[in-house]
């Protein structure tokens, strides 16, 4: 129970990575609130039985304004957020020139600027606390660059400059701040692509699926929830107060190429 008294505010975390990431925050003690769309009721009791304390906010994080309350929440609710993790994402995908304007700001603003609004918010409470973890959860899209992909990829790398630059201004303190940048994870989001993609060539599911892979992930293997649950665990831990600005690959194998 590592984290026993602290508190993680997860944004995306009502499914996938971000709840598995709550998950194993919350095993090792720590009181979540979760954030993010769609079924509430079983995430809140899959954390609720874990023995930890467990709340929600639906803040719609392209709204600076829902986000300071989400934040403001956080603070009446347990305190101060302790752990922030940054996870909330959205896709798109389409060249540039046929890429939806809108589709752009929406993406840029829950992947990107969603994370310079929590962190700005969740500082000043870990500066007097003298101890903070931010994670953010970019991708190997934050490294290297796919097509069709262009606000997700800008967005990505934005993350991982914004994660180095707040290690940077914390690095005296007992604050740190890094990057998990995943590959391909068998999320809904991913599942859909899979999904598309078979419907689209007129292939199986499963050929969709080992396709995937193989263009980009060396391993063959989908990096699971529960693998990035453990990293996120580990960047709490003593163990890794001197890992500072990093954008750690779990990714397959896919930017060692």
């Amino acid at each position: 129970m590592m984290l026993k008294g602290k508190t993680a505010l997860v944004t995306g975390s009502t499914s996938g990575i971000g709840l598995g990431i709550a998950t194993a925050l919350a095993q090792q003690g720590a009181n979540i609130l979760l954030n993010g769309f769609g079924d509430i009721e079983s995430p809140k009791a899959q954390i609720a039985k874990l023995g930890v304390q467990v709340d929600y906010h639906g803040a719609d994080l392209s709204q600076p304004a829902q986000i300071a309350d989400m934040m403001a929440f956080a603070a009446q609710r347990f305190g101060r957020v302790d752990i922030l993790v940054n996870n909330a994402g959205i896709q798109c995908v389409a060249n540039i020139e046929d890429f939806p304007p809108e589709k752009w700001d929406a993406i840029i603003a829950i992947n990107l600027s969603s994370a310079f609004h929590t962190v700005r918010l969740a500082l000043p409470a870990m500066r007097a606390a003298q101890w903070g973890r931010i994670i953010n959860t970019a991708s190997a899209h934050g490294l290297v660059a796919s097509a069709q992909k262009v606000a997700y990829v800008a967005a990505k790398h934005g993350i991982v400059g914004l994660t180095k630059t707040v290690a940077l201004e914390t690095a005296t303190t007992g604050i740190t701040c890094n990057a998990i940048c995943p590959g391909w994870v068998l999320t809904p989001l991913v599942q859909k692509q899979i999904d598309d993609r078979a419907a689209r060539e007129s292939i199986p599911v499963e050929k969709a699926r080992s396709d995937l892979l193989g263009e980009k992930q060396p391993s063959g293997q989908f990096v699971t929830i529960e693998q990035l649950g453990g990293l996120a665990v580990f960047l709490c831990s003593p163990a890794a107060d001197q890992v500072r600005g990093a954008a750690w690959q779990m990714d397959g194998g896919w930017t060692a190429q």
